[in-house]
Formats: C-alpha cells, sequence, structure tokens
C-alpha cells in the first residue's frame, strides 16, 4: 500500500511530465490499434480473395486480364503506396493478371485511352479526376459502342470520391474502403450508369458521371482549402468572405430543356430454336416469289425545346447516379435552379450544406427533369464549370444524357442498402 501511495505521490509531484507521458501513450496506443486492424482487415481480404484464385479454370479459358489506369499524385501522392498494400495483393491472389499503368501528368489518362487495347475488366484507381478523364478517353474512342461495354472497377484513392458513394459501402476507413473496392471487382456483380455528354461550341465533348456546377456556391468550394487556418469555421468563413466581395451572387443564364424519355422495359434473354427444314425452305420460297417491301425510313420528328430565362445563385445538372438501382419510368437528368433571392444567412447556411453533399437543393428550388439542356451563360466572364469536381471555363454547352452507358462493378452489401432506401 505504501508504494502505491509513493507512485501517486510521484505523479501528483511530476503532474506535466505524467500529463504528457499519458497523451504519448495514449496516441501510440491508438497508433498502433489501428495498424492492428488495417493489418486484419488486409488479411481477411487476402483470404476471400484466394479462394477466387484456387477456383479450377478450363483448358481454353485464360486468366482474367485487368488494365488499371492508377494516378500516384491522388491522395497527396500516396495513391502509389495505397494501391500496392492494399488493392494489388488481392487482385495478384485472386488470379487477375494486371497491366499497371501510371499517369504522370494531367489529362494524360485521355490519351492513354485513345490507346488501350481489349481487356476484361478496366480498373481506375485515383479520385474525380481520373475517373472522369477515363471515362471522357474512353466514350471519344472511334470505337466507343465496344469498349463501353468494357465493365469498369474504381478503387477511390483521390481526396474526392463521389462515385464511390454509389457502388461502396460508406466507410471513414480508408483501408476497409479500397478493399472492399476490390474485392467487388473480383465478384463480378455490375450495374449501369448514366453518363452526362457535355458538347461546348469548339472543343470535342467533355464526359461526366455525376453533376455539372455553375454558380456562386461552386465559386465558393472551390476556395474552401485557403482558408485552412480557421479549422472547422473555414467553410462558414469562406462564405462570408464571399459575400463581402461581391453580394448578391447571381448568374443570368438561357435555359432550354427537352423532356424525359420513357425507359424501355427490360429484355427478358430467350433462348431461340432453330425452325425445321420444312419451314425454312417455305419462308425463302415465299421470299422469292414474294419479297418483302422495303419500307423508307421515318424522318425523324424535330425536337421540341422549351426555353427559359433564369437568375440563379447556382445551377446543377446532374445524373441519377446517386442511387442507381432505383426503378424509374423515365431516362432523365435532373436539373436544380437554386432561387436568386437569398439572404447572407441563407447563402451561408446552405453553402455549408452544399460543402457537404453538392447534390443538395433548397427547398424552393426549382427542380426539372430532361433528357437533355442547352445552358447559354448571358454575361462574359461567367466564372467556370465544376464537371465531377474538375475545374473547366464557363461557356455555351449542350448537357444529354446517355442513359445506362457504362457499368460498374457495384459492391452486394451497397446494392442491398441503396434498395433498402427505395423501399
Amino acid at each position: 500500500m505504501a508504494r502505491v501511495v509513493k507512485v501517486f505521490r510521484t505523479l501528483r509531484n511530476h503532474w506535466k511530465k505524467s500529463t504528457f507521458a499519458v497523451c504519448v501513450l495514449s496516441y501510440g496506443g491508438h497508433w498502433l490499434y489501428g495498424k492492428h486492424s488495417d493489418h486484419v482487415l488486409r488479411r481477411e481480404a487476402c483470404q476471400e480473395a484466394r479462394e477466387y484464385g484456387r477456383q479450377l479454370i478450363g483448358p481454353q479459358e485464360q486468366l482474367k486480364k485487368a488494365t488499371v489506369i492508377l494516378n500516384p499524385a491522388a491522395c497527396s501522392g500516396k495513391a502509389n503506396n495505397l494501391f500496392e498494400k492494399n488493392a494489388a495483393p488481392i487482385l495478384h491472389l485472386a488470379g487477375v493478371e494486371v497491366k499497371l499503368v501510371k499517369t504522370d501528368y494531367e489529362g494524360q489518362a485521355k490519351k492513354l485511352m485513345e490507346l488501350m487495347e481489349n481487356t476484361d475488366m478496366l480498373i481506375v484507381a485515383g479520385g474525380d479526376g481520373t475517373l472522369q478523364e477515363v471515362v471522357t478517353g474512353l466514350l471519344r474512342r472511334p470505337d466507343e459502342g465496344v469498349f463501353s461495354r468494357t465493365p469498369i472497377g474504381f478503387i477511390p484513392l483521390g481526396s474526392q470520391n463521389s462515385l464511390s458513394y454509389s457502388l461502396h459501402p460508406v466507410t471513414d476507413d480508408k483501408v476497409k474502403r479500397i478493399t472492399s473496392a476490390t474485392l467487388s471487382i473480383l465478384k463480378g456483380e455490375t450495374i449501369p450508369l448514366d453518363v452526362l455528354q457535355i458538347q461546348g461550341e469548339k472543343e470535342q465533348p467533355v464526359f461526366a458521371l455525376v453533376s455539372l456546377r455553375w454558380g456562386a456556391f461552386r465559386d465558393v468550394a472551390a476556395k474552401i482549402s485557403k482558408y485552412w487556418y480557421l479549422g472547422p469555421l473555414k467553410t462558414r468563413a469562406a462564405h462570408w468572405f464571399s459575400t463581402l466581395r461581391e453580394w448578391p451572387q447571381v448568374r443570368q443564364a438561357s435555359l432550354s430543356l427537352l423532356p424525359p424519355v420513357p425507359r424501355p422495359a427490360d429484355e427478358i434473354p430467350q433462348k431461340l430454336t432453330r425452325p425445321n427444314l420444312a419451314y425454312r425452305i417455305a419462308r425463302r420460297l415465299k421470299n422469292y416469289w414474294n419479297p418483302p417491301v422495303i419500307e423508307p425510313p421515318k424522318e425523324p420528328e424535330p425536337e421540341r425545346w422549351e426555353e427559359m430565362e433564369i437568375s440563379t445563385a447556382e445551377l446543377v445538372v446532374s445524373t441519377q447516379n446517386k442511387n442507381p438501382v432505383q426503378r424509374r419510368a423515365d431516362d432523365a437528368m435532373l436539373v436544380c435552379v437554386e432561387p436568386d433571392a437569398l439572404t447572407v444567412g441563407q447563402f451561408i447556411t446552405m453553402g455549408t450544406e452544399k460543402a457537404e453533399d453538392p447534390s443538395v437543393c433548397m427547398p424552393n428550388a426549382v427542380k426539372l427533369e430532361a433528357s437533355a439542356c442547352k445552358l447559354n451563360p448571358q454575361e462574359e466572364g461567367a466564372g467556370f464549370f465544376h464537371i465531377d469536381n474538375e475545374e473547366y471555363e464557363a461557356m455555351p454547352v449542350e448537357v444529354r444524357l446517355l442513359p445506362r452507358k457504362l457499368h460498374f462493378y457495384c459492391s452486394g452489401e451497397r446494392r442491398e442498402q441503396l434498395l433498402a432506401e427505395t423501399a
């Protein structure tokens, strides 16, 4: 007992050193526990991948080939290390033949897609920017009709991974996010995703999987990181400082829309049987003596655009890929026109919410559905667009929806969660 009292008296007399030691030990323990948890996740994922690698293949079958587009600059330059430690061993144990292609500069992924050969699967390891470049390069190819059927896997390694929330379980654990994304590729379950084709007046089209944003909230979101020294107040401070420089922040534009297109019913694959010989002979004789009349092609009906003038704080054109498993009657993209009459308090509050989830719209916003839209800013120097969080100069554009254009690997767990949300 006397020894215990002596220990407590020593701790009390040297409370500064004791406090520092407790802090160091607590941080060290937390760090070691995190490393152990990451090791357990990697081991479990590798054990699951090994089962795929042990499956027998036929004598005429070949190993699956995967082309991986890796952006080493993603995640503050740590993407290469994250991929090698978490994703590469899983693909190797599963028996996937990996062709790793690393990008060295911005825009290189588009050029690499022009040279890509046939592959069983395409894997994008990076963030929103890398994914947007790969999709744009893929759909610009002359033979995009063939290559767009290649299933795509997305391993979220960037600072912004907007599409990851639609494909993989939502988690803050980086290792779990990467391993679950890699395992979903091995399981082979895919979902179709819509694509936005954004065509300017002169440039080649740009393709997006999430959204096009234009307006005041986007402009402020691009500057939030400059106020890092304000900590948790940086988002509100960025919006408040923005109102001091310019108020009201309103964008004027003309907007034209095409109505949504009804979604065709899913075709049920049927196994066709070959008719008997007598039927085939009779059909050929009938076509010889009475050939079918070829009808002239019908001229397409002219598109009926609905035109309007808008004044808005922000315009967002987005796909419905946030919940891609939801059944819909129409193929449509969403157009959100935010009101232009905002108070400073509303601007700061709404901007803080949009910084967390850019797809959020104000209750009194005008929400429209369309299969295509034309956006023509009415002022020179109209700022910039955010196309899947990548910055482009604002200009007149035509945005068209390409419904269910690409197929992405999706986690079965995340699919069930999305289905539960729609129930």
